[in-house]
């Protein structure tokens, strides 16, 4: 018996260490780009080590002030259309959410199956004819397109997700509210969005690190320098001809990541319970 206990607590020493050496592989690039802008920029490819022989912080004054606007306009230009895009999904997701889970109306089937569908269609097929419409619309080089569609309820994943959740959520609670008068908006607002934290949070959570991330969407609508954003900035500092700003890259770069480590920390808890009560296992 003292032997089947002690191969078992091997082997779960050996899988905590396996799984410590896999999540540092992992990590390396992120700790190579994070060292790297701490070292000055004609030694950054020469020294390959995680530990700087020289720290300098001239990289993170050079890059903020490297464009044609303080890095701080660029961040604010993301943060308007994350946010946007993170009050449009809760609202509309939810929306649509309760209404394929509590709901009856004609076609409900063909309609969730047509929802579903359009998770496979790839971003490229119809940003062609997206960018035909908002250029009528007049919205190229504003942030509408890359705000109102998330209020039209555009994103099946999120809507997937919570009509999952909300599934698992006993309908008496509806009942009862029924006999006592409330409506739909009310059970809405009073009962399934308070109980629908975790989905709303993995939601936001998964929004937010999207849309931050999101490089082509605001590289096609947004062409003025003036309304660019974080990852547009930082494609700025590439030069096609070699002549590339490295240095500052990886700076802005350590800097534009702060944001998402801090959005998910604050929402990690709900993010697990989210996942794991909504049937994506």
């Amino acid at each position: 018996m003292a032997r089947v206990l002690l191969w078992f607590r091997g082997r779960r020493v050996f899988t905590h260490i396996g799984l410590i050496l896999f999540g540092l592989v992992m990590l390396y690039p992120l700790l190579w780009m994070v060292s790297s802008s701490l070292k000055p920029e004609d030694v950054i490819f020469r020294e390959q080590g995680l530990i700087p022989t020289s720290i300098t912080f001239d990289n993170f004054i050079a890059g903020w002030n490297a464009l044609r606007h303080p890095f701080s306009h660029y961040m604010f230009n993301s943060a308007i259309i994350t946010a946007g895009a993170v009050v449009g999904n809760l609202l509309a997701c939810s929306l649509a959410a309760y209404a394929f889970a509590r709901l009856e109306f004609p076609f409900k089937k063909f309609w969730f199956a047509v929802m579903l569908g359009t998770i496979m269609l790839p971003l490229h097929v119809v940003l062609v004819p997206q960018y035909i419409l908002f250029s009528e619309l007049g919205w190229i080089n504003t942030f509408y397109p890359l705000i109102v569609p998330k209020f039209l309820a555009t994103d099946a994943f999120f809507i997937f997700l919570m009509v999952q959740f909300i599934r698992t959520l006993p309908r008496d609670l509806d009942e009862a509210a029924l006999i006592d008068g409330a409506g739909h908006w009310r059970i809405f607002s009073r009962i399934i969005i308070p109980l629908s934290t975790p989905a709303l949070a993995t939601t936001a959570i998964f929004t937010f690190i999207w849309t931050w991330n999101d490089f082509l969407s605001q590289l096609i609508f947004l062409t003025n320098p003036d309304m660019h954003t974080v990852p547009v900035a930082l494609r700025t500092f590439l030069d096609s001809s070699g002549d590339s700003s490295w240095g500052p890259m990886f700076a802005m770069s350590v800097i534009a990541l702060g944001p998402i480590f801090g959005f998910f920390l604050a929402g990690q808890k709900y993010l697990v319970r989210g996942i794991a009560t909504s049937g994506l296992k």
